[in-house]
């Protein structure tokens, strides 16, 4: 745990010294992590954990709600999420960060709906042109979004999500994040919604830069737990 502590403080000052005071959420990236590194992370003092795997995900929140230190945890849903998971995802994230579809938000808003849940999401913007990346283009975005507006009402758009690119050179994923920022700026100077608040970017090796052009939630997993992989 000592660790764990250790790198979140590293982490919390390199996002102080970039983001110019902006608040900057930290969401520690628990997949392929086990449940006893997620206890040190939450006793260190973090509040948001996400997952990408609803079938590895479940087990773990299973074994931290009985040990009653899930209060006031949020969860988000970081993965590519199929529409016949979406029931589970509901019932179990407080945050979905890779709505990419209408197929996606009609399943999503119907098992809300069930459940008499207004379910927070993030659009997940595909910045690049990587065939391993998911998500809705720029020039789609704004089409999605106002469906979700008008057509799903059990669903709270409160931003957008996306992934840059790998590169050696942290620079050269500076424009990625930049363009990210502007369709942001842009739908939130665009439509009256005062819950359109979250753009999260940025990972481990890249959320310095995300920071510095304009990200306000990063998802941080190897620089805060190291490379330990959760047995199954």
């Amino acid at each position: 745990m000592a660790d764990i502590s250790k790198n979140i403080e590293q982490i919390r000052n390199k996002i102080k010294e970039t983001s110019n005071g902006k608040n900057v959420s930290i969401v520690a990236v628990t997949k392929t992590f086990g449940a006893d590194c997620i206890e040190s992370a939450l006793l260190c003092g973090i509040n948001d954990i996400g997952e990408s795997k609803i079938q590895e995900a479940l087990p773990k929140f299973d074994v931290l709600s009985n040990k009653g230190i899930f209060k006031n945890i949020k969860k988000h849903f970081i993965g590519h999420l199929q529409s016949n998971k979406a029931k589970k995802a509901v019932l179990n994230f407080d945050l979905i960060q890779s709505l990419d579809s209408k197929e996606l938000a009609e399943n999503i808003n119907r098992h809300a709906e069930n459940i008499d849940k207004i379910q927070d999401c993030l659009l997940e913007l595909k910045i690049s042109q990587e065939v391993t990346k998911h998500g809705v283009s720029k020039e789609y975005i704004e089409d999605l979004y106002i469906y979700c507006i008008e057509k799903c009402k059990n669903i709270k758009i409160c931003g957008i999500m996306t992934i840059a690119p790998y590169f050696d050179n942290k620079e050269k994923v500076r424009p990625y994040f930049k363009a990210a920022y502007n369709i942001f700026t842009d739908l939130k100077n665009q439509f009256d919604n005062k819950d359109f608040l979250i753009l999260s970017m940025g990972m481990s090796d890249d959320f310095e830069v995300a920071v510095q052009e304009g990200s306000n939630m990063v998802r941080i997993g190897s620089a805060l737990f190291g490379e330990r992989i959760y047995d199954k």
